[in-house]
């Protein structure tokens, strides 16, 4: 154990006689009163003796934890003074918001305050030093001795944390008859929200519905009332995790949390998803730049049709409609014509609906001089062919599924596996390009467990990430955070056909694509370079966002962490 230095400090006191300390250990009344927080911090600081090392073997095994580590680092009295400010206490608890809030009288029940047991506890530490370190060679070892490492660690556990022994009254406690808890449910204090998520969703998995709760009680009165992004992310997933228990999962239930998730707030939300973050934004400009780059390359510059399975409120073709008009200018006015084919299915929100975005394209193409036509169907899988289309031999055909894969059910739903069929229909259309953008995030047929530790760092990364984008007090993305929870709320307490979003990553989508018999185009540098210069300017250089080529695709992510991918098939 570290010494304490302190400097210019008289010893007065010979302590070369061997001097049994076990009695002062005891709780002294004379150090009981009552003293307010401004008496004690304009106290004087606390003066130890000059003291020098003592070499001891029997006790070489005091060794103390990584939360009183600090205690070693004492090197004077004033830095002292400075570990025991109150916003020391307040990093070191973490349920402690404000330490003034500490000393009222909600804890200890309006009795004697909290800082008397503290300054008890700094003079018990005193004593325990001198013990430990007296001066004479002859001394140390029986003195120390009287000390056992159970008191010493003990009395300095209490000291830096005096708030342990009374905890707040929203914190749940481990009831006796859940012993068997203690191994997995540690003290929201020191676990983090992932482990806390982590440890509940397997007792989910293992069956123990009393430790699940438990745990989740702890992570939602942790989290509730944070705000960083883990926290958030960790109070949705708790009261998910809940959901999941309570609900015993009724058929009625799953079903209306997939409704929402084809709600107009849904659909809105996640358009502005789209639009305010970059990772989402510059995957479907990528996926805009690619065909463009495929109508180029053919030769046949005036006439594109692209197929969309889910085209939202449109955003991604008002980005495609101002790339044509600006490409058509740069092409000495050469007219480009843009026929988009799209989809009512799953509750898309109506044919009408369709139209409605549909015509707001057409008002826009027609100011920007580019033609514009557009199909609305109804989804029948029989009907995906070239006369089913209307494709025409003088059109360039494009595919985009743009974060719609994910929301078709595979092999692991159901036998029909619509997911695949799609792609193996699609294929037969023999298109230029099929553009696939979705979510890096691998939820589909994972164990519940991992499912439920891969939204936890996805979503926490992506809320990280709209720190340096979108002030957190706006209200458009307070509306995408209420779209992130309702994604996050499904993919946990549902399961078969009403968990929608079964994402993947994007090795799994390269294997989906070549079973099905496409072949893919590694995307070109000058794509990577126009997005790199986009992502530039859009964040102001903020160096967080990265855009990568990975495995011939091309990977948008925060800090490293990929959230979205885009990729070329023929």
């Amino acid at each position: 154990m570290s010494m304490m230095n302190v400097n210019n400090v008289n010893n007065t006191t010979s302590y070369n006689q061997k001097v049994n300390y076990r009695s002062s250990l005891l709780p002294r009344s004379d150090l009981i009163g009552k003293r307010s927080l401004v008496e004690l911090q304009q106290q004087p600081p606390v003066y130890l003796r000059n003291v020098k090392p003592k070499a001891y073997n029997q006790h070489s095994d005091l060794l103390l934890s990584p939360e009183v580590s600090s205690v070693s680092n004492f090197s004077s009295s004033s830095e002292i003074s400075q570990q025991f400010r109150p916003e020391r206490f307040n990093r070191i608890n973490p349920y402690v918001g404000n330490f003034t809030g500490v000393m009222s009288n909600s804890y200890n029940g309006g009795k004697q305050p909290l800082m008397n047991q503290e300054m008890e506890m700094m003079n018990r530490l005193r004593e325990l030093e001198k013990e430990l370190l007296l001066d004479d060679e002859e001394g140390a070892n029986d003195a120390v001795s009287v000390v056992t490492n159970t008191e010493l660690s003990e009395t300095i556990q209490k000291l830096l944390n005096p708030v342990q022994e009374m905890k707040p009254a929203n914190i749940m406690s481990p009831s006796p008859t859940t012993s068997s808890s203690s191994s997995c449910a540690s003290s929201a204090a020191t676990v983090s929200p992932k482990q806390l998520i982590s440890d509940a969703a397997e007792a989910i998995s293992d069956g123990k519905s009393d430790i699940a709760m438990e745990l989740i009680t702890r992570l939602n009165q942790y989290s509730g009332a944070r705000t960083t992004p883990e926290h958030r992310v960790g109070f949705v997933l708790g009261s998910a995790l809940g959901s999941r228990l309570r609900a015993n999962s009724t058929a009625e239930e799953q079903k209306a949390s997939a409704v929402q998730l084809y709600t107009k707030e849904h659909v809105l939300s996640t358009q502005l998803l789209y639009d305010k973050s970059p990772c989402f934004k510059l995957a479907l400009l990528a996926a805009n730049n690619i065909i463009l780059q495929t109508l180029s390359a053919t030769g046949r510059a005036d006439n594109v049709h692209v197929i969309d399975f889910d085209i939202g409120h449109g955003l991604q073709y008002v980005y495609l409609i101002h790339e044509i008009a600006a490409s058509r200018k740069v092409n000495r006015g050469i007219p480009i014509s843009l026929k988009l084919t799209t989809f009512n299915d799953f509750g898309n929100g109506g044919t009408e609906r369709l139209k409605f975005v549909c015509e707001g394209l057409k008002s826009l193409s027609n100011k920007l001089g580019v033609s514009f036509h557009y199909n609305v169907l109804d989804f029948k899988l029989s009907e995906i062919t070239k006369q089913g289309l209307a494709v025409t031999n003088n059109e360039v055909l494009a595919v985009n599924f743009a974060f719609k894969l994910n929301k078709l059910p595979d092999e692991s739903v159901t036998t029909e596996n619509l997911r695949d069929q799609i792609l193996r229909r699609v294929k037969g259309l023999s298109p230029s390009v099929v553009t696939v953008t979705e979510h890096d995030l691998n939820t589909n047929t994972a164990s519940f467990t991992t499912r439920v530790k891969e939204l936890f760092s996805y979503y926490t990364t992506l809320l990280d990430s709209f720190d340096a984008t979108i002030p957190r007090d706006n209200p458009e993305r307070v509306k995408i955070e209420e779209g992130l929870s309702r994604r996050i709320v499904n993919s946990v307490a549902c399961e078969g056909r009403e968990r929608v979003e079964r994402c993947e990553v994007f090795g799994k989508w390269r294997a989906r694509m070549s079973m099905a018999g496409f072949d893919q185009k590694a995307a070109s540098q000058n794509t990577v370079d126009s997005l790199l210069s986009k992502v530039n300017m859009g964040t102001r250089g903020n160096p967080g966002f990265n855009v990568k080529t990975e495995s011939g695709g091309i990977s948008l992510g925060w800090l490293g962490h990929n959230l979205t991918t885009v990729s070329a098939w023929f």
